[in-house]
């Protein structure tokens, strides 16, 4: 990705090739469904641990639920990710 982003920094020219990349190369789109899957679940879990630290869902029930909530929204959107990246 950093290649990627190097090379639509240079030119035109290296913009519409980083874009061409991006849009016909398997593996280019499965590195960004990845990197962006993984910011999906970073934030999400980001959102539960804020919300922890302010004195909600630390008992280990609601803790486990949180946890699970967690899970299946960062799934979904993972999900969701997908179909727009391909």
């Amino acid at each position: 990705m950093m290649y990627a982003l190097s090379l639509s920094l240079e030119s035109q020219a290296g913009f519409n090739e980083a874009a061409e990349m991006l849009q016909e190369s398997f593996l280019a789109k499965l590195i960004a469904w990845g990197l962006v899957s993984a910011l999906l679940y970073h934030f999400f879990a980001g959102i539960k641990h804020l919300v922890m630290d302010m004195g909600h869902c630390e008992e280990i029930e609601s803790g486990r639920m949180a946890a699970k909530v967690t899970l299946i929204i960062a799934g979904v959107s993972i999900l969701l990710a997908g179909v727009w990246v391909w």
